[in-house]
């Protein structure tokens, strides 16, 4: 376990804005920043940093926190895990306690495979750098591609020894197990259970993570035998999903930001030579079709995505159709490929890095434009590949739903195919017109109201009344109100009538202490205050951003964050005055705790109804009868206490 000292000083070293800042582009807006949901494919910001409060929350999803948080939900990470990569990123050193890091099975597991996979990496590495066969088979090989020692070491480049266990025997050997070499996928089990190397005898490619994790392995055989696969990758796994990564982008984020421009090409190799060169702002999809959760990764850095394929490359004409759909995404998107057979790699070793970036300038084409230099004279006068151009090409103007761009064009194609414009106009909007509809059958609810919704399903209204679950509900909320109260004021002084020297936070406990709070979170949160107000500390919200339980982490964002800042100017736009709680503290936090009492008072009120009907025993009814008469008393003292306390 990570001590106290160490988190403390991790705290107060993070920059929420530089963390956050290193996965999502922000922009300043008033005292807070905004940028696009990392969590959701939105088009319009809803994702905030307050740098002040060091928090954030993604208004579309709900989700909120800390740059701890914030490192949990994007990367998966375990508590310690996220507070280990700040320490890395800020300098600090760890200490920890003798106790074990996690304290659950799920994260061990993920913590296993991780630690596994960092364990290959350093192994195929070593292996390339420091053995014989390592440095004449791997190493010669990525010096003939012009790979210097720097970026050899940047990428964690290796070898896989071309023996059947080598690996997978000094794994063992050094007290890795066999559960996590095959889960990861980087030892296959034999019929006869017995272990062998997946990689032999091939290069490796590191796959890291966005926050520079190893999660896999790309292996290419250096043999040109056709019976054996050129690559072979890592299988998924619960810490490597392909559609999840793209090959360089932890290297590559902060340049794609800097220049607003990413480039996508083909290979492990292309990511490598042109990032050598000095175009650093480089990944790749690794073989695969962009992903929805890869183009969410470039879409958080840049809009503007340039996709650099192999002069030589099969279907490319097919795979322009599946670019158009990045339109939806609001990317701006070119396309370049190569002369003379040439692929980023050997283009960028043959040109430079200067002639190469003005050969991309000068030679990327819009889809459109590029899918209508591909058009070969047969596919024109043959009237079924004619249909099927047309049809392509208004498939991909129909993804994109502005006006102005597709006027911009839909001349240029009824030209170039020689078909009527109007018809052509027609067949594009019939597809936009279909797409709409489709997409208008499923609109989901708002997240303000999945998250009214989320608070419902915690009372499991199924088994209550209408009556019971609408109580229930008013008193959950009640509760948070609380909890809001004591996050804002519990560290401020009261300076009431008749009371003195006392902090708001403890002063609410103390009229608390009758009250059972039935929202989990809430309750949990009120014990935690409870149990530090009893050690003599008063504490604040950083003290619940930080706290290694989600649940408190959400509840606490949730009640501090507001999608919405009142403008300096309102009172003279308008003329219209909002009420300011801290005007009447006592006001606010008397009628608070009465509130959530009158609630209390209402919900045993309601239980001693519902026994009265039930019984049938006189001395039962009589004891139930006094004990309703003195509640409904109790009722009317805090009602009329609340109208004395708000009115004044």
């Amino acid at each position: 376990m990570i001590t106290k000292p160490t988190i403390d000083r991790i705290m107060e070293a993070t920059d929420i804005v530089e963390v956050i800042g290193d996965f999502v582009q922000l922009k300043k807006r008033g005292a807070n920043y905004v940028g696009l949901s990392p969590f959701a494919n939105e088009r319009t910001p809803s994702f905030t940093v307050s740098p002040v409060k060091g928090i954030f929350k993604d208004f579309s999803t709900g989700k909120g926190g800390s740059a701890v948080t914030f490192l949990m939900e994007l990367e998966k990470f375990t508590y310690p895990e996220a507070l280990k990569w700040l320490a890395k990123k800020y300098g600090i050193e760890v200490e920890e306690t003798v106790e074990t890091v996690e304290n659950n099975e799920e994260n061990q597991h993920l913590e296993s495979l991780r630690i596994v996979s960092a364990y290959a990496g350093k192994f195929f590495h070593e292996t390339l750098l420091e053995t014989d066969e390592g440095k004449n088979i791997g190493l010669s090989y990525f010096k003939e591609r012009g790979f210097n020692n720097e970026v050899i070491k940047k990428f964690e480049l290796g070898y896989s020894p071309d023996q059947w266990e080598a690996f997978t025997s000094q794994a063992l050997k050094d007290g890795y197990r066999a559960e996590y070499l095959i889960e990861s996928g980087l030892s296959v089990k034999r019929d006869n259970e017995t272990l062998y190397d997946r990689y032999r005898g091939r290069i490796i490619f590191p796959i890291h993570s966005a926050t520079g994790k190893i999660v896999g392995f790309g292996g290419r055989t250096l043999l040109r035998d056709k019976n054996v696969p050129k690559y072979v990758n890592s299988p998924e796994s619960p810490i490597y999903n392909k559609s999840n990564i793209l090959y360089g982008f932890y290297f590559a984020q902060k340049a794609i930001r800097s220049k607003d421009k990413c480039y996508l090409v083909e290979g492990y190799a292309d990511v490598i030579s042109v990032f050598q060169s000095g175009i650093e702002n480089v990944v790749a999809s690794s073989g695969t079709s962009l992903t929805e959760q890869q183009v969410r990764l470039i879409k958080k850095q840049t809009s503007n995505l340039t996709i650099l394929y192999d002069g030589d490359s099969a279907g490319i004409k097919a795979a322009i159709r599946g670019f158009s759909l990045l339109y939806k995404d609001k990317l701006t998107v070119r396309i370049v490929t190569f002369p003379d057979g040439h692929d980023p790699d050997s283009y960028v070793r043959s040109v430079g890095s200067t002639a190469f970036e003005n050969y991309i300038e000068k030679s990327s084409k819009g889809i459109v434009e590029f899918y209508l230099t591909t058009i070969q004279e047969d596919e024109l006068k043959d009237p079924i590949k004619k249909i099927k151009v047309a049809d392509d090409l208004a498939e991909i103007l129909s993804n994109n739903l502005e006006p102005e761009f597709r006027s911009s064009y839909t001349r240029q194609v009824a030209e170039r195919l020689k078909i009527d414009e109007r018809n052509f106009i027609n067949l594009v909007n019939k597809l936009i017109l279909a797409k709409v509809k489709k997409e208008s059958s499923q609109i989901r609810p708002t997240p303000e109201f999945e998250e009214d919704i989320q608070d419902r399903v915690e009372i499991d209204s199924s088994k209550l009344s209408e009556e019971e679950s609408s109580l229930l509900y008013a008193e959950q909320s009640q509760e948070k109100e609380i909890v809001r109260l004591l996050l804002s004021y519990g560290n401020k002084m009261i300076d009431w009538d008749g009371i003195a020297n006392t902090y708001i936070g403890p002063f609410m406990i103390a009229e608390l202490s009758d009250v059972e709070f039935e929202h989990p979170a809430s309750k949990a949160f009120v014990e935690i205050y409870s149990r530090e107000v009893e050690n003599g500390v008063l504490p604040d919200e950083q003290h619940f951003i930080h706290y290694p339980d989600k649940d408190i982490v959400d509840l606490t964002v949730n009640l501090i964050s507001t999608k919405y800042t009142l403008s300096e100017n309102w009172y003279e736009m308008h003329r219209i005055l909002v009420p300011d709680e801290q005007v009447n503290m006592k006001a606010t936090i008397l009628g608070a705790i009465f509130h959530l009492k009158k609630q209390k008072v209402g919900k045993i009120l309601q239980n001693l109804r519902k026994e009265l009907q039930k019984t049938d025993v006189e001395a039962d009814q009589e004891i139930l009868l006094s004990q309703y008469i003195h509640m409904k008393k109790v009722e009317k003292t805090i009602s009329d206490y609340l109208g004395s306390v708000i009115l004044k």
